[in-house]
C-alpha cells in the first residue's frame, strides 16, 4: 500500500529513516530492506506503522514491536505510535528467503571458499566425557567475548544442547530457510527442536546424513564467526558427513584423564588422518576434583589428555596440543541443568576459567589461507 501524509510536523522520509536503523533480531538487516514495512501513515503527531512478519507466530513479534516504537518516537514531534502487524504471504517469504540467501538453491555456507568462519567440531571417542556441556560453555564463552556464534547439535539421538543452553525455543521457517532461535547470544538448531517432549529419533545413516545437510545448509546461520558442532560419540555416520559436507572443520576431541576413555578419544580424533580434517586439540574434562581442605583428588586417574595428545601428535605428524584441563565441579553440572553455562553463571570459579581459557584459544585463532581465494590480480 501506498505511505500516505497528513500534517506537516512529520514527514514519511524520517519515520522510513528511523525505521532502517531498526534491526530483524533473527536475520540481523534492517526491516526496511526486508521488505518488512507495509505502510507508514502520519497524522499530526501520531504515526501508525505497518509491519509485515515472517510468520503469524513469529516468536520475536514483541521485541519488533517496541524496536519500531522506540526508533518512531525518537523522530522530533512524534507523541504517539501505532504498530500495526501484519503476516507475508508465501510470495513474499520466498522473496525474503531468495534476497537473504542469495540464490533459490541452498549452499553450506561454511564450505564455501570464502568463508572466514571458523568451524570446529567437538568430538569424543564415547559418551559421558562432558563433551555437550563443553560445547556450551565455549560457545557462550565466546558469544560473551563479542564474538557472532552458532552451535549445530550434530548428536540426533543424544541431543542435549537445548537443555543446556536453557532455550526451549522452536526455530522459525520462511519458506524453505530455518531461522535458528538464540541463547544466551548463541544461535542453535538442534534436533530436540522438532521432536514433541523426550521423543527419541529412531533413525539410520542416510537420515542422519540428510539432518546434518539441512541444519547446515537450510538454515540461516548469518555472518558467523565461530559454528561449533557437537558431535556424537565414536566415528560414525555423523562424524563421516560433517567432513564431506564441511571439510574445513577442524576437530577439538574432549576426553578424561581415564586412560582407558583417552584410548577411545584417540580414535576419534584420528578420524582427521582418513578424513583429511586438522585436529587442533585435546580438552581434558574432569581432571581433578578440589575439596574443601585444600586436597587435590585426581578421580578419574591423571594424564589422560595428554596421552591423547602425544598419540595424535604421533599419529597425524603435527603437534596436537592440551588446549586446557577442566577441574570436576559439581556446580558445572548445576549450572547445565538450569540453562545457564557455568561460565556465565560462575566466571571467576576454576572450571569456568579454564573454559574460558580454551574458548580464548579458539576464538582468536586465524583462518588458514590454504584453500582459500586472495584477492590478488595479475597485472
Amino acid at each position: 500500500m501506498a505511505d500516505t501524509t497528513q500534517g506537516e510536523l512529520v514527514t514519511v522520509d524520517e519515520v522510513r529513516a528511523a525505521l532502517a536503523t531498526v534491526v530483524d533480531p533473527e536475520i540481523n538487516r534492517p526491516l526496511t530492506e526486508l521488505g518488512m514495512v507495509k505502510e507508514i501513515t502520519v497524522d499530526g503527531d501520531l504515526v501508525t506503522v505497518g509491519i509485515y512478519l515472517t510468520v503469524s507466530g513469529c516468536p520475536l513479534r514483541e521485541k519488533i514491536t517496541s524496536d519500531v516504537t522506540a526508533a518512531v518516537l525518537a523522530v522530533p514531534g512524534v507523541r504517539d505510535v501505532r504498530v500495526e502487524l501484519d503476516v507475508m504471504d508465501d510470495e513474499q517469504r520466498a522473496e525474503l528467503r531468495k534476497q537473504v540467501r542469495g540464490g533459490d538453491d541452498p549452499v553450506i555456507p561454511f564450505a564455501e571458499p570464502g568463508s572466514l568462519t571458523k568451524v570446529y567440531c567437538v568430538a569424543s571417542g564415547k559418551g559421558g566425557v562432558g563433551k555437550s556441556t563443553v560445547t556450551a560453555n565455549l560457545a557462550s564463552a565466546m558469544a560473551a567475548r563479542g564474538l557472532s556464534v552458532g552451535v549445530l547439535d550434530a548428536d540426533i539421538h543424544g541431543h542435549s544442547i537445548p537443555r543446556l543452553l536453557g532455550t526451549v525455543a522452536r526455530p522459525t521457517q520462511v519458506s524453505t530457510m530455518i531461522m535458528p532461535p538464540q541463547a544466551h547470544g548463541v544461535k542453535v538448531i538442534s534436533m530436540g527442536m522438532f521432536t514433541e517432549g523426550n521423543d527419541a529419533v529412531i533413525w539410520r545413516g542416510p537420515m542422519l546424513h540428510r539432518a546434518v545437510q539441512q541444519f547446515s545448509a537450510d538454515v540461516f546461520w548469518g555472518d558467523l564467526d565461530v559454528l561449533l558442532l557437537d558431535l556424537p560419540p565414536g566415528t560414525g555416520d555423523v562424524a563421516i558427513s560433517i567432513a564431506q559436507l564441511i571439510p574445513e572443520a577442524e576437530i577439538v576431541v574432549v576426553t578424561t584423564p581415564q586412560l582407558a576413555a583417552a584410548e577411545v578419544a584417540e580414535r576419534a580424533g584420528a578420524i582427521g588422518a582418513q578424513t583429511r580434517q586438522r585436529v587442533i586439540g585435546v580438552v581434558e574434562n574432569m581432571s581433578w576434583l578440589d575439596t574443601a581442605d585444600g586436597q587435590r583428588l585426581e578421580v578419574f586417574g591423571a594424564g589422560g589428555g595428554q596421552a591423547v595428545a602425544a598419540a595424535l601428535t604421533a599419529t597425524l605428524e603435527t603437534s596436537i596440543p592440551v588446549l586446557g584441563q577442566i577441574p570436576l565441579d559439581t556446580r558445572l553440572r548445576e549450572a547445565g541443568d538450569a540453562g545457564t553455562p557455568l561460565v556465565l553463571a560462575q566466571p571467576d570459579l576454576p572450571a569456568a576459567k579454564a573454559l574460558i581459557g580454551i574458548a580464548d584459544q579458539l576464538g582468536s585463532r586465524p583462518r588458514e589461507l590454504a584453500g582459500r581465494s586472495l584477492p590478488v590480480a595479475v597485472v
